[in-house]
């Protein structure tokens, strides 16, 4: 037995649940009684014919009876849903059964909440009596094509791990424990898909805004509403706009447009695009008013992004917005079947138009033109500009559609204050532009001349509109320049040139350094004479003239007029300057110019000027130390009346002698300095002041004075000569040092010398022999000249003399002498005049010049290992003749004999001495009592020390050794036969043998 209907089958459900798959409140609508239940009896299942069926609650206080229909089918209505009643039939049996009442379908299913992969639900459970009757009751939520079951409470479920924007259509059923199931109640629902991400404002402008964001995968097309929050001057809350159908991956450009509050209203929607067809929201719209946004037909696209990849950023650039006003964007996406996702919201605020930049491109007294700029990035065209052009006293409003504006009717020398305002197309204000300017002065009027001279014009002219004028003066020949200002209304312009065209132009100045537009006028200067003739180059036979003229023009012939001694000539020239040739040479010309125009000559101007005479020539000039005598010739015919100026100079010096004669070609100059250098320069000269243009001129030198006599100075130890002599007179330019011996020859040059303060002269000639003689010739030079020479014989210094290559040869004569020979020195650097012999036992292959201050006694005492032995003096001596070169000198040492002060001791037995030999070209002995040689002032060298020799010893001391030994074995023979005796009487044990015996 069932129950006869259900009232789930009288619930309405929506045939396309994407209709409603963007709201977020879900509801059931059924139709019925929800509380009611009935009992269906069907004739197959009663127990026989009957005809009353008679139903009881189970608490017994109530029965419904119902009457069978001729098919045997019944039923009974008004039952409480999931209750157990007791049924009987009319054949009066018993109660056949228990029948249970179905549980009342689920009454109310909501999705409280839903998400991209997760939904909630809540319910109405209408099984009230079966609750109370201590009846279990379950709900189970049964998700279509999933083996999902979900054991919820009666009221409610919470479900998750859906996939996002997918439908799942579930059910939900009421059962009793153990008894029926309900009906379920049945309903699908479709999880939102993700919301946009990375939702920034991309660019800012006046009027346009770019907007940018990221969508998911699940998302098919995205939705903005667009709400306008106000602006600093109206916040208006009711102003939005709905931009449906914007697909990821697409650039999308839309413009609204802001309707005055007399236009009718358009749609608000997006009604077809090139991307698809919009349909209508269903959901309700905000609320419009007459200010709303329009947006345009349709929205613009692309669909490639900047690289060429493949993007599902989606990008809107929304143009036609407000300026400085507040908007706030809201980006919804949706999935495929029209389900929307979570929202985001972003503010952004569109910056102020602003001009800025206001030019006054062109101006005048009574116009100006400006020129703006607007910081909008679009174009200008749909702004209004307003532009205010107030003075202190009147106002001027003009209204333009572009940044320029010309601004006529003004008044001249005015300050202007103009301000630029922008207009949008929907009535916004920007920021204004602001501008002071003046307006300049208007042109002078009767600009004339007043007054016309050779050197000046008058000008005078009108203006009501300025106080200062500038006035430009133009020469026009040469296109040069001069500025005047003056306050009046008159000027008179000086400096000029007689007889040429001037331009003025003047500019009426006013505030703030403008001018007003110009006018011109053009004079010329009243015409003058030829003046200031100057003659610019005078030669023998050609002179160049020059001279100026009152009048500059260019129209001008020149006349003139040449005259001399020798006749006249006449020539013309368009120039003021011209060149006269084929002159006679120191001929005095007088030369007359006059200006002629138009057949009218000027005032004529002369003057006077000498050719010049010619350069003397072959110039001759004889010299001795103090003295010149100079001749020389010219050719002119006009030689006789010439004088000739003599300039001698001395070179370096600035001072001149001067000499002069007339008529004749010869003189002579005395009082010169010896050995200097003179140029002379003979100007001829003609008239009083004109000379040849360059004079005669031939440089000379007089004779040098020659050195009176030198000497000869020697240096110690060194070959070299000093040489002095006494400055001669005058000046030189050097000496020639000649020096000469034997065969060999040196010529050398030394530098020149002043004899002034008595001034000796000191030279070193360097390089020479030792103790040679020497001719030595000196002879002054000067300007390629020589004097005298002085000659004279110098002798060379001396020096150490150079020691020999050998060292001397040392032998022993007995145990206390030795003999030492050795060659003498070679004299090259001066006669040898003494040989000390040094005996030493050091290791020193030279001796240094301290051991020629010991003696043998110092010695034996132990000062010093070297002393002087021998000393050899040869002043006097001569070797016999029949000796070589190689002979050498024997001296015995140890024979204790004395030269100059020196001991020759004996030397000790057994011990080791070398010899050395010291050279004296010099020698000098000390002061002192002892009278030994001062080696530091002494000329001397140290030959090599020979090899050592050694001493044999004593023979005295050799036999008392021979001796010793002797003595010494026998006491060891004694002293062993003693030991032996006494160990043969131990022995034998013989006491009483005697040591005679022994012996």
């Amino acid at each position: 037995m069932s129950s006869s209907s259900s009232p789930l089958d009288k619930c309405k459900w929506p045939e396309k649940w994407e209709e409603y798959g963007w709201i977020i409140r879900l509801q059931i609508v059924c139709a019925g009684d929800l509380t009611s239940a009935a009992i269906e009896v069907k004739g197959t299942e009663a127990p026989g014919h009957f005809s009353t069926v008679t139903v009881t609650s189970p608490s017994g206080q109530s029965q419904w009876n119902s009457q069978g229909d001729g098919a045997g089918k019944t039923s009974s209505e008004g039952l409480t849903p999931g209750t157990s009643y007791p049924v009987s039939f009319s054949d009066a049996s018993s109660t056949c059964c228990q029948v249970q009442t179905e549980p009342s379908p689920t009454s109310v299913t909501e999705a409280v909440s839903i998400g991209p992969s997760s939904e909630t639900s809540t319910w109405k459970n209408n099984n009230i009596t079966a609750s109370n009757n201590g009846e279990l009751l379950t709900t189970k939520s049964e998700i279509e094509n999933s083996p999902m079951t979900l054991v919820a409470s009666p009221t409610g479920d919470n479900i998750t791990d859906f996939s996002p924007t997918t439908p799942h259509p579930h059910s939900i059923t009421t059962e009793l424990v153990s008894k029926p199931t309900g009906e379920p109640a049945d309903r699908a629902v479709i999880t939102d898909p993700h919301p946009v991400s990375d939702l920034c404002v991309a660019f800012v402008g006046v009027t346009q805004v770019t907007l940018t964001w990221r969508n998911g995968n699940d998302t098919a097309t995205c939705r903005m509403l667009l709400e306008l929050t106000g602006s600093p001057k109206e916040m208006t809350q009711d102003l939005a706009v709905n931009i449906s159908d914007l697909k990821p991956g697409i650039q999308y450009k839309v413009t609204l447009y802001f309707p005055e509050s007399n236009e009718a209203q358009r749609d608000l929607l997006v009604t077809e695009s090139s991307l698809g067809t919009n349909t209508a929201d269903s959901y309700p719209q905000p609320p419009r008013s007459p200010s709303a946004p329009v947006i345009n037909d349709h929205p613009e696209s692309s669909n490639s992004s900047s690289d060429g990849r493949v993007t599902r950023d989606t990008e809107v650039l929304l143009l036609g917005l407000k300026s400085d006003t507040q908007y706030n964007a809201t980006v919804y996406c949706r999935a495929e079947g029209g389900t929307e996702g979570q929202p985001q919201t972003i503010k952004f605020k569109t910056n102020s138009s602003q001009v800025f930049d206001i030019q006054v491109v062109n101006i005048s007294a009574t116009n100006m033109t400006l020129t703006w700029k607007i910081n909008d990035n679009e174009s200008s065209s749909v702004y209004m500009y307003e532009i205010q052009v107030a003075t202190e006293t009147s106002v001027l409003n003009v209204t333009v559609n572009e940044t320029r504006a010309l601004i006529s009717q003004l008044s001249p020398s005015t300050l202007y204050n103009i301000t630029v305002r922008p207009f949008l197309g929907n009535c916004s204000k920007g920021m204004p532009g602001f501008l002071q300017v003046y307006t300049p002065p208007g042109p002078v009027s009767d600009f004339r001349v007043t007054s016309v001279s050779m050197w000046e014009i008058g000008l005078a002219w009108s203006s009501n509109d300025s106080d200062s004028f500038e006035i430009h003066t133009i020469w026009v020949p040469a296109g040069t320049l001069s500025v005047e200002t003056t306050t009046n209304q008159s000027i008179v312009i000086g400096g000029l040139y007689p007889g040429t065209e001037y331009c003025f132009e003047i500019f009426p100045q006013g505030p703030n350094g403008t001018k007003g537009d110009s006018q011109i006028i053009c004079s010329r200067t009243a015409p003058g004479a030829v003046f200031d003739i100057r003659v610019i180059h005078v030669n023998t036979t050609e002179m160049q003239l020059e001279w100026r003229n009152t009048d500059n023009a260019s129209e001008y012939t020149y006349h003139l007029v040449i005259q001399s001694e020798n006749g006249s000539c006449e020539r013309n020239s368009s120039y003021r300057a011209v060149t006269l040739r084929d002159l006679i040479p120191g001929t005095l010309y007088n030369i007359t110019i006059s200006p002629e125009v138009n057949h009218v000559r000027g005032i004529s101007s002369f003057t006077e000027q000498y050719t010049r005479p010619s350069t003397v020539s072959d110039i001759e000039i004889s010299t001795n130390t103090t003295a010149a005598t100079l001749k020389w010739q010219n050719s002119d015919e006009a030689s006789p009346r010439y004088t000739y100026r003599l300039l001698i100079g001395k070179d370096g010096n600035s001072s001149h002698t001067a000499v002069t004669v007339t008529g004749v070609t010869s003189a002579t100059v005395t009082g010169l300095i010896p050995g200097s250098s003179y140029t002379v320069e003979i100007f001829t000269q003609v008239g009083d002041v004109t000379e040849s243009l360059a004079p005669g001129s031939q440089s000379f030198c007089t004779d040098p004075a020659p050195v009176a006599s030198f000497h000869c100075e020697v240096v110690p130890k060194e070959p070299t000569l000093v040489l002095k002599w006494a400055c001669p007179p005058g000046t030189n330019a050097g000496f020639r040092l000649e020096i000469s011996c034997e065969a060999w020859q040196n010529l050398t040059y030394r530098k020149s010398c002043s004899s002034e303060n008595n001034t000796e002269y000191r030279t070193e000639v360097t390089y020479l022999n030792f103790s040679t003689s020497y001719n030595i010739s000196i002879t002054a030079l000067s300007c390629n000249k020589t004097a005298p020479p002085s000659q004279s014989t110098c002798l060379t210094g001396i020096t150490d003399p150079p020691s020999p290559d050998g060292s001397p040869n040392i032998t022993s004569v007995s145990h206390n002498s030795v003999k030492v020979k050795f060659s003498g020195f070679e004299a090259s650097h001066g006669p040898i005049k003494a040989y000390a012999l040094v005996l030493t036992t050091g290791e020193a292959v030279h001796p240094s010049t301290d051991a020629l201050r010991y003696t043998y006694e110092d010695f034996k005492k132990g000062d010093s290992d070297a002393y002087v032995t021998y000393l050899i003096t040869t002043e006097g001596k001569r070797r016999s003749q029949g000796l070589s070169e190689v002979l050498k000198y024997e001296v015995d040492v140890g024979n204790e004999s004395t030269t100059h002060g020196y001991y020759n001791g004996k030397l000790e037995p057994l011990g080791s001495y070398r010899a050395c030999v010291a050279g004296f070209t010099n020698i000098i002995f000390r002061s002192s009592n002892d009278g030994l040689i001062d080696g530091a002032k002494s000329y001397v060298s140290f030959g090599r020390c020979s090899d050592a020799v050694f001493l044999p010893q004593d023979p005295g001391v050799i036999c008392g050794a021979v001796f010793g030994c002797i003595f010494g074995a026998l006491v060891i023979v004694a002293v062993g036969g003693f030991i032996f005796w006494r160990k043969k009487r131990k022995d034998a044990k013989n006491n009483e043998l005697s040591f005679s015996q022994i012996k």
